[in-house]
């Protein structure tokens, strides 16, 4: 890393910790209920229409319920909407019907926090279904994801000893997360996006005059409108040239912000923030990476708050932070590095006035590569699946960074309360296994943790690395899923395995060279994001309302503290060794092995 490198770096982590205490410090009063009055005020009327009693805790089965219902309900509509769009207004394009196994995943997609797009957004979708059904479960994911979060932080403050395990009403932290959090901050981001020049429309798509003429070819044509074609079979093409470009249009800065605040990533358009409507200058760029670590970093400092000891949080945060600066300056050097068969060739690949240097391939200019691998870094170790630059187009090592992120369990700051939510499990485990190795029943911030927890634990952790797995070993041995590989060997391999891992971690981002807009795909990669999401929701809340039912025992001496750097490290490890192991011999078969095949001679 050289030295723009190391200050971006640094200016990035230094901005987002500035920002996220404060945030952390009112995302800690929501979860505990600690509002103004004037916001009761206002939401009680909101819980008076609905039927909903905002003080009345739900045990955690009935909180589970609440959640996969609403969140049913909401693919349901997505679904619904996306075919029946040519029926609706705001469609100035007349965009069709999405075909029914592509509404399927990405109904599941966007329910699932995921994001996933198989599409391209601004040749597919019209303004009403990227609006009222993609861009509402932008919020209600996030919402969702947060809500769980608090689920669990309060399974760990709770005191009771009725042996009852609640944590708290799903609809009233839904409610005000949405209301008082993601709408105002999206409304500021928004407004600042727009600012910098992303496009906040209804327009009817722009057909503009270029500067410089456009070749391209087309097929030839005979009287009847049927393609000519030659001795040998195959179609005779035609040299065009034109200045005529169409421009999409849209209401994208609003749908922008709460995909990077709500670390979802969708892009209203195919090339998603490498577009220039979508993430047009470098202001946007660190702004859209600040705005996916926001929630993510002040949920842990809320946590500390949440549970009575703020190192808590902040050691949680500590681990997340070195294994997300570990993996920034693996991705930034292997970038910056190029590419050995280049340098074999007697190309310089050296950074200077002149060129950028590095491997420049798939990065837009206006970033550079620094700018490209730390957003890379951030959407990966963040679940959001916002992509500036085409990670198809990586180095293998630069390329299996992100995979690794987001194979990590998606803890790596994480998704909106995912990532709380998934390091907490980890935590669990650790001090499970350094219970064992010192003779003592394991304890979490004054909570025993038995056998019901480990089980759960146990679950939570392999719901994704099952899914994968198995996922990516379907599609590797099927002709469907051969099918859709446009890069035989190592690297065609990657690319389903990177679209198996960012699907069952809830990701969203893709290798891109794989063509998985087929119903195979669609069908497979939708399995895995519903189960990747909610076989691990269902499990943390199942822990959450067993922690909640147990006494919180006082500190003693010989209560092993989870404050400090020795935790810091146990839990580092403990997150390498469990969450990456399952996946080495995967990686090996893959970007490992393509690494190695640009050193061969």
């Amino acid at each position: 890393m050289d030295t723009f490198a190391w200050g971006l770096l640094g200016l990035f982590l230094a901005v987002l910790g500035l920002l996220a205490w404060p945030l952390g410090k009112f995302l800690a009063a929501l979860c505990d209920g600690r509002l103004p009055r004037w916001m009761h005020a206002v939401e009680k009327p909101l819980y008076k229409l609905a039927g909903v009693a905002p003080d009345q805790s739900m045990h955690w089965r009935a909180y589970a319920l609440a959640l996969l219902a609403f969140n049913a309900i909401g693919a349901f509509v997505v679904y619904g909407l996306q075919r029946v769009q040519h029926l609706l207004p705001f469609n100035p394009q007349g965009m069709a019907a999405v075909t029914a196994d592509s509404s399927f995943n990405t109904a599941v997609s966007f329910v699932t926090n995921t994001n996933w797009q198989g599409y391209g957004g601004e040749s597919t979708m019209s303004y009403l279904t990227q609006m009222l059904g993609l861009s509402v479960q932008n919020f209600f994911s996030a919402a969702t994801g947060i809500a769980v979060a608090f689920a669990l932080a309060r399974g760990f403050a709770a005191r009771r000893t009725d042996g009852q395990g609640f944590v708290g009403n799903f609809w009233t932290d839904v409610t005000r997360i949405t209301a008082w959090v993601l709408v105002p901050i999206s409304f500021v981001i928004a407004v600042v996006l727009v600012g910098q020049g992303v496009i906040q429309n209804f327009d009817a798509y722009k057909d503009v005059t270029t500067l410089e003429p456009t070749a391209y070819s087309i097929p030839k044509l005979d009287e009847a409108g049927q393609p000519v074609n030659g001795a040998d079979g195959t179609p005779i093409m035609e040299d065009k040239t034109t200045t005529i470009q169409t421009l999409a249009m849209g209401p994208v800065a609003s749908q922008e912000a709460i995909k990077m605040l709500g670390t979802n990533g969708g892009g209203f358009f195919n090339a998603n923030s490498a577009h220039p409507y979508e993430n047009p200058t470098a202001l946007t760029n660190f702004v859209q990476m600040l705005a996916i670590f926001l929630i993510p970093a002040a949920l842990c400092f809320a946590f500390g708050r949440v549970v009575g000891d703020k190192r808590q949080g902040i050691a949680i945060l500590a681990a997340m932070t070195i294994l997300f600066v570990v993996a920034v300056i693996a991705v930034v050097s292997a970038e910056q590095a190029g590419n050995p068969q280049w340098t074999s060739l007697g190309v310089n690949q050296a950074a200077s006035s002149l060129q950028s240097g590095g491997n420049m391939e798939g990065k837009e200019v206006r970033f550079g590569i620094t700018a490209s691998a730390l957003f890379a870094a951030v959407t990966t170790a963040a679940s959001c699946g916002a992509v500036n630059s085409m990670h198809d187009s990586f180095t293998p090592l630069g390329g299996m960074v992100p995979m690794v992120l987001m194979q990590l369990g998606e803890v790596v700051f994480g998704g909106v309360g995912t990532g709380l939510y998934g390091m907490l499990v980890f935590a669990i485990l650790a001090v499970f296994m350094a219970g064992l190795m010192i003779g003592r029943t394991p304890e979490y911030l004054g909570k025993k943790i038995e056998v019901r927890e480990m089980k759960l634990t146990s679950v939570a952790i392999l719901v994704t690395p099952i899914l994968v797995l198995v996922g990516t070993a379907i599609a590797v041995s099927a002709g469907a899923g051969k099918a859709g590989i446009a890069n035989p060997g190592a690297h065609g391999f990657s690319e389903i395995l990177y679209a198996l891992t960012s699907a069952g971690n809830n990701n969203g981002s893709a290798f891109a060279g794989l063509s998985a807009n087929t119903p195979f795909y669609n069908v497979l990669l939708a399995l895995a994001m519903w189960f990747g999401r909610f076989g691990v929701i269902v499990p943390v809340l199942a822990i959450a309302g067993s922690l909640a039912a147990k006494k919180r025992l006082p500190v003693t001496a010989g209560t092993m503290p989870t404050h400090g750097p020795l935790f810091v490290v146990l839990l580092i490890g403990t997150v390498l060794l469990v969450g990456l192991l399952n996946y080495v011999p995967s990686l090996a078969l893959g970007p490992v092995i393509e690494h190695l095949m640009l050193w061969a001679k």
